[in-house]
């Protein structure tokens, strides 16, 4: 199955600390294959195996104390 990126937008994201709380959120999910969030910029870029499962990593996001936004436009 093909690798997928794409960025989101979260809300909440202030430090390094929070970057590795959502990371480690998105990562345990096992369709994940690697992800990067930047608080400067308010962005989580997923890399998944095959089209990301929105409403999943919404919940884990929201699971570490953050929002998922949606899609980054």
């Amino acid at each position: 199955m093909p690798s997928v990126t794409t960025v989101y937008a979260v809300s909440g994201l202030h430090c390094e600390r929070c970057e590795a709380a959502v990371v480690k959120a998105v990562t345990a999910l096992p369709a994940v294959r690697a992800a990067e969030a930047d608080a400067a910029g308010g962005r989580l870029t997923v890399t998944t195996a095959g089209e990301p499962d929105d409403a999943l990593l919404a919940r884990a996001v929201e699971g570490a104390g953050y929002a998922l936004a949606g899609r980054f436009s």
